[in-house]
């Protein structure tokens, strides 16, 4: 047996069987006899390190791996990293102008080496960091969204849903960030909540030297862009104007006065501009009344020549030198405040600017139908369930997702232009040229003629197959993998990227092999701290998670993280979490510290009492072990832990280890021993899914192991359907009794070390006898000489109620009599008086008549509770008199 450390330190345990598991290629699974349970990793970004979202994310991924792969399943786990098209192509831009170059000094080929030797040098980090954390992934299964077979099924994706014209090409108004300088989907445009100002601004109309028409907005800056001003056809203020123009302040364009059922009437003076370059709705006035559009704003948001004034001046700057313009020549007639929800890159933090541009799209309505029945049918569970009408919402309003980017970092969309204006579709130029040919045979093209189109797709077009692509199900539909993985067991994932992901990863899973991705989601909480505020680095409230396991442990960090975690609700995120965790694993280890400190006798007999606390520990155990079962069957678990958190600290190292540790410097007996160890095993293996380290360690430690054995695929502890659910009641009344004990000792000061005697009030001897194994319990926790039935009270004694029975316990001589009797007194004084208080409110009618019953009804309570009280004591004091 091996000599266990007096103290806990997670650093060396936890790298010791990390290696060891990874050694002994414990994480990797491949198709078997064996039933499946399979989880893909939400991909993180490759720019990423690890924080809060992801430990939580991971933490929960890993518990249930871990379980499976006890419950006798072939679990695998597959990591992996996303490429991360904004964010690394961001990162990359920083780190070649640190070294003074642009990007545009570069061609697209030199800019990728650059990319791809950052990548291959920090794009591993979070994946390292996962390792601490204890994430049982199949290494060597990573992957990677721009590696060679994800990528080609990409292409092959985009190929063919082109080909069912599903992807077109076309002019609409996209989110642009001016700092990425690309168009972003919808769902990664965050709106926000700020302080700006509406501005009241006046057009002349035309041919009118006193007539003005005042419209209010938020960006005066974009009423250079303006090509029409609407009202509604019903708002009578405006009648007089049909068939008008007015003039556009400071750049003179004269501009049609229209009329539009979409026009608010209650916003601002009834009158809107139209801007159809820089404003989604304005768009869509300006189609249905064929205005043009005017673009006045280049792509890094600076004021191009179309605004006419303030070229080259940033959109910010340009509105704060605007304003005095306009108040110049007359144009404001009045400035307010204005609270305005503003669309923000979810990437980048910068405001985004609605433009005009000719982009990739993929027509989404037919591929959310059958998306969106799977869910509400449960073919696909949510955990929790709410998260559906949230997803049937978005399904059901869908709109053509934008598959286009302008960078260079990411899947290159594979469309080629002809001289003749024409696009083909193909994975290669070659193969492009080969199309083109075919379509037009007289024109001769050469592969020079060909020019690929520059965008690359966005970077959910890849993870939107990720269920997919790591099984290798696009190139070879028919593997062993596919076929025996997919679909998934679950996924874990954060109810903000339901839209980005989940609904998108369902639509490719029933599209490309007809058949669900998973069979369950399982949506995490938000990590917050105790302000409420999402945890993020620029806010400077999140912790380093690497930082927080060298102080805590991981497995303190994993409890942490979990006990606070309830599924699809936001997590209260606070470091004295770690250290309940922290304590957790140093109250197990000091357990099993005390059991191996034992010396072990084969001649001597088993105590009664040890033998009824084994009885009663393994229906505990086994009560509890259908509770975790049911907790993990909803994906519960946070509660699962809770339970089997209580089960160790308070059923076992609270109350069972009291119960069956032998008296100070004396042997267990063999049995004893032998019982003991193998419940703290049977624990062990119920807590290793949440703490995999300690438990690990431990379980080595119970008893010789062979040097490759691993808890990791040790059998999970199964529940019996029969519990002895008399047993376990019993025994709490039992130990209510010992608390009572344990009370008087406290109150009396009464230390344990002295021996008292107990004795049950029983004048008639009509109750049960004692039965001698819960007698037993009661003398060993009590430290009792003696427990019997009196036929009378007993004078000189403190009197304790249980189950309606009384107690006594003589203490005399183990108090001083005369200071107890004053103690006594002082409170049987001081509850009179209170039982005083209630009735004189009590005796008040119109506090009684006018009061709510629930009020009185309290007061009434309070005051049969302080007669008991009373009661209680005047006997305690007859007691100690006599």
């Amino acid at each position: 047996m091996k000599e266990i450390a007096t103290k806990y330190d997670p650093q060396n345990i936890e790298d010791k069987w990390y290696s060891f598991w990874e050694k002994q290629n414990l994480f990797h699974s491949k198709p078997n006899e064996k039933p499946p349970y399979s989880i893909v990793i939400p991909p993180p970004n490759v720019t990423g390190v690890l924080h809060m979202g992801h430990m939580l994310n991971n933490t929960i991924q890993d518990v249930l791996i871990r379980r499976a792969r006890m419950l006798g399943f072939n679990a695998l786990w597959v990591p992996g990293t996303d490429h991360a098209s904004i964010a690394t192509e961001a990162k990359v831009v920083e780190l070649l102008q640190e070294k003074g170059i642009e990007k545009n000094d570069l061609t697209r080929e030199e800019f990728l080496e650059h990319a791809w030797e950052w990548k291959e040098k920090h794009g591993g980090i979070i994946l390292q960091q996962l390792k601490k954390l204890g994430a049982s992934c199949d290494w060597s299964r990573t992957k990677f969204t721009m590696d060679e077979d994800l990528s080609e099924a990409v292409i092959d994706v985009f190929i063919d849903l082109y080909e069912k014209g599903l992807i077109y090409r076309g002019v609409r108004m996209v989110n642009w960030d001016p700092k990425a300088l690309t168009a972003v989907s919808d769902e990664e445009v965050i709106y926000k909540e700020v302080k700006s100002k509406l501005y009241y601004v006046r057009y002349q109309i035309e041919g009118e030297t006193d007539q003005w028409i005042t419209i209010a907005t938020t960006r005066p800056e974009t009423i250079l862009g303006d090509v029409a001003v609407c009202m509604h056809p019903e708002d009578e203020h405006y009648q007089y104007l049909k068939g008008k123009r007015c003039i556009v302040p400071l750049v003179n364009r004269s501009i049609p006065l229209i009329f539009d059922e979409y026009v608010d009437r209650e916003f601002g003076t009834g009158a809107l501009k139209i801007t159809p370059a820089h404003d989604i709705n304005d768009y869509h006035i300006g189609i249905k009344h064929n205005l043009p559009t005017i673009n006045i704003f280049n792509d890094n948001g600076t004021l191009n020549e179309s605004a006419e004034i303030l070229i080259g001046v940033d959109r910010f700057e340009a509105r704060k030198q605007i304003v005095p313009l306009l108040e110049a020549a007359g144009h404001i007639v009045k400035i307010e405040d204005y609270d305005n929800k503003v669309g923000y890159s979810e990437r980048t933090k910068e405001v985004i600017e609605p433009k005009l541009s000719l982009q990739w799209f993929c027509k989404m309505d037919e591929l959310a139908k059958p998306a969106l029945e799977v869910v509400m049918n449960d073919t696909i569970r949510f955990f929790p369930d709410k998260f559906k009408n949230t997803y049937a919402h978005w399904m059901e309003n869908i709109k053509d997702w934008c598959i286009s980017r302008q960078l260079w970092w990411g899947h290159r969309i594979p469309a080629y232009y002809l001289p003749n204006d024409e696009i083909v579709v193909a994975k290669t130029a070659e193969l492009a040229l080969e199309k083109a040919r075919a379509q037009f045979p007289d024109q001769n093209f050469q592969l020079e003629d060909l020019k690929q189109d520059d965008d690359v797709m966005d970077t959910w077009f890849s993870s939107w197959l990720w269920p997919i692509s790591v099984f290798d199900g696009f190139r070879n539909p028919d593997n062993a993998d596919i076929n025996y993985y997919y679909p998934t067991s679950v996924l874990v994932t954060a109810p903000e990227i339901i839209f980005f992901w989940v609904a998108r990863m369902i639509m490719a899973g029933l599209e490309w092999r007809n058949e669900i991705p998973f069979k369950d989601v399982y949506f995490t909480g938000i990590v917050r701290d105790h302000l409420r505020q999402k945890m993020s680095k620029s806010l400077g409230n999140s912790p380093d998670p690497i930082e927080l396991m060298k102080k805590h442990g991981a497995d303190g960090v994993r409890v942490g993280m979990l006990l606070s975690s309830p599924a699809g609700n936001d997590l209260m995120f606070d470091e004295s979490l770690c250290e309940q965790g922290r304590n957790f694993s140093n109250k197990i280890w000091n357990a099993f510290r005390l059991i191996k400190g034992w010396e072990i006798c084969p001649n001597i007999q088993q105590p009664e009492h040890t033998e009824i606390a084994v009885k009663w520990f393994r229906e505990k155990m086994n009560q509890s072990l259908r509770e975790i079962h049911d907790n993990f069957e909803k994906y519960r678990l946070s509660d699962a832990l809770m339970e089997v958190y209580k089960l160790i600290w308070d059923d076992f190292c609270s109350i069972f280890l009291e119960i069956v540790k032998p008296q100070y410097q004396q042997p267990i007996d063999i049995k004893s021993y032998g019982e003991i160890t193998t419940i703290f095993d049977k624990l062990m293996r119920i807590l290793h899914p949440f703490m995999p380290f300690i438990t690990e360690e431990l379980w080595h430690n119970i008893s010789d192991r062979g040097p490759k054995e691993s808890i990791m695929v040790a059998e999970m502890p199964a529940f019996e359907e029969h519990t002895d659910q008399q047993l376990i009641d019993r025994f709490a009344q039992t130990m209510k009794i010992v608390e009572q004990i344990r009370r008087v000792r406290t109150e009396k000061n009464i230390a344990q070390k002295v021996e008292l005697e107990l004795y049950l009030y029983d004048p008639e001897n009509d109750t049960e006898p004692i039965d001698k194994y819960f007698k037993s319990i009661i003398i060993k926790l009590g430290n009792l000489t003696t427990m019997q039935k009196t036929k009378s009270k007993m004078e000189g004694s403190i009197m304790f109620i249980e189950q309606n029975t009384e107690y006594y316990i003589p203490v005399k001589e183990a108090i001083n009599v005369e200071e107890e009797i004053a103690k006594i007194e002082a409170e049987l004084q001081y509850t009179e008086g209170f039982k005083n208080s209630v009735l004189k409110k009590l005796s008040n009618e119109r506090f009684v008549n006018g009061a709510p019953e629930q009020v009185v009804n309290m007061e009434r309570k309070k005051l049969a509770d302080a007669e008991e009280k009373i009661k209680l004591l005047q006997e305690q004091l007859a007691n100690l008199k006599s």
